[in-house]
């Protein structure tokens, strides 16, 4: 079962990617399965369709799929270490 986490900036990022891949796909320049990988990655989350290419990407790069998870995990954790140090700052000010 999926869990759906609405959220619009993250919405935004994964769509901007999706764009940035289709115009890799066209442009030399620019690597067009990567942002389009990373796209579905970002959304897989907010839609199914999204969730169900992921497993396109997984299949591709087994492992990168997993270090981009992990790498996430790291990343929100670290922002919610220096949420709670604002807050504390906040609340002595």
């Amino acid at each position: 079962m999926m869990e759906f986490r609405p959220s619009l900036s993250r919405k935004i990022a994964g769509w901007s990617l999706l764009v940035l891949g289709a115009l890799g796909f066209v442009l030399p320049v620019l690597q067009g399965a990567l942002f389009t990988a990373l796209g579905l990655f970002v959304l897989r989350h907010q839609y199914l369709w999204a969730h169900r290419g992921l497993g396109w990407a997984g299949e591709r790069w087994p492992n990168a799929v997993a270090k981009v998870e992990e790498m996430e995990g790291r990343l929100i954790a670290w922002g919610d270490r220096r949420r709670d140090g604002l807050r504390r700052l906040w609340r002595r000010g």
